[in-house]
């Protein structure tokens, strides 16, 4: 009988996500998928497997369990979680045993966190790939009660872990020039670039917004601006002049001005950013940005090299000797009770 994964309880915004689907824009659905691509291939990593289709979830997860042992993977947004009442690091990969239950409460940092599960959802694709594109219709939430299959795993490694990157945090972001950068006068680019923004509550899958300080950001002409293609990344002024950077499941055309677009390897620092994140913007050129992209493919190449076992095996351990493994020692025939022992 083939594995399957239920949820027993499903938390508040709980869905399956690849990476999307491409080749799609000129009929009007944008790519969607994983919000935080990274955290699928850290799962891949650390289950040592093919990275595709996780649960995300956002904010919170929920509580799931299965009738066969399944080996699972916890990336993106820490959260809270526990396997029958005990405590398990976030970031690693663990044994879900037949018919424990696995809770994973609220995030304690980031956004959105990731279920990867040992030989992979095997739930039926739709255009290509596994991901709901819940702003078009495709796929839906999970739900209370709903039973996930699950393909054969070839692996049995678990007790791995990865070390945490800072894309949790806000920080710099990266961008480029967009359409409309050239209607925005250098000193509204220059003032954009030196404001430090907050990430507004106001965020979801299509967008987030970016919250400051002082008067909005307009352009010449942004009135008269007619729709066009707009891509991922594309940070759009709005009426009020605030900016709204658009994400995995955003529209595929519009007419605000667009004053930059992010590069694909720092739209997870904005889909992570927890809300009230500060987080600056800064122009590169497009060599720098290609470099910084050629970066970030070759850290993802990397992350099966920077797995580390939860417990150290001393039998695997080359430099043993140099390990303090006793802290102290006792007399077996003194009194500790007595002043002096």
């Amino acid at each position: 009988m083939s594995a399957t994964l239920t949820v027993v309880q499903a938390g508040p915004a709980l869905s399956i996500q690849d990476f999307g689907r491409t080749g799609y824009r000129a009929q009007g659905l944008t790519r969607g998928g994983a919000a935080d691509p990274i955290a699928l291939h850290e799962g891949a990593a650390l289950l040592r497997q093919p990275a595709g289709a996780a649960i995300e979830m956002i904010g919170a997860g929920g509580t799931f369990t299965s009738d066969t042992d399944l080996r699972i993977a916890l990336t993106g947004a820490a959260m809270t979680a526990n396997i029958d009442g005990a405590a398990i690091v976030w970031n690693a990969s663990h044994l879900l045993p037949a018919g424990a239950k696995l809770t994973i409460g609220g995030a304690t940092g980031g956004t959105y966190g990731y279920l990867h599960i040992g030989g992979g959802l095997a739930t039926p694709e739709l255009m290509g790939s596994r991901s709901s594109h819940l702003s078009a219709g495709l796929g839906a939430a999970l739900k209370s009660g709903d039973t996930l299959a699950i393909g054969p795993d070839k692996g049995s490694e678990t007790g791995m872990a990865l070390p945490r990157d800072n894309r949790f945090d806000g920080g710099t972001v990266h961008v480029v020039e967009s359409m409309q950068t050239v209607h925005f006068s250098a000193d509204t680019r220059a003032r954009f670039t030196r404001t430090t923004f907050r990430r507004d509550p106001r965020a979801n899958r299509q967008g987030v917004r970016m919250d400051s300080d002082g008067e909005g950001f307009f352009s010449d002409g942004q009135l008269s601006i007619v729709s066009e293609v707009i891509v991922q990344g594309d940070i759009q002024i709005t009426g009020d002049g605030a900016p709204f950077v658009l994400m995995c499941e955003s529209q595929t055309t519009g007419g605000y001005p667009r004053i930059a677009t992010v590069l694909p390897a720092d739209l997870p620092r904005i889909a992570q950013a927890p809300a009230g994140a500060a987080i600056r913007f800064a122009f590169v050129s497009l060599e720098e940005a290609i470099a910084i992209e050629k970066r970030a493919a070759a850290e993802l190449t990397a992350l099966p090299g920077k797995r580390y076992p939860l417990v150290r095996n001393p039998a695997e351990m080359r430099d043993l000797l140099s390990y303090q493994l006793i802290g102290g020692a006792v007399s077996a025939n003194a009194n500790p009770f007595e002043e002096g022992t």
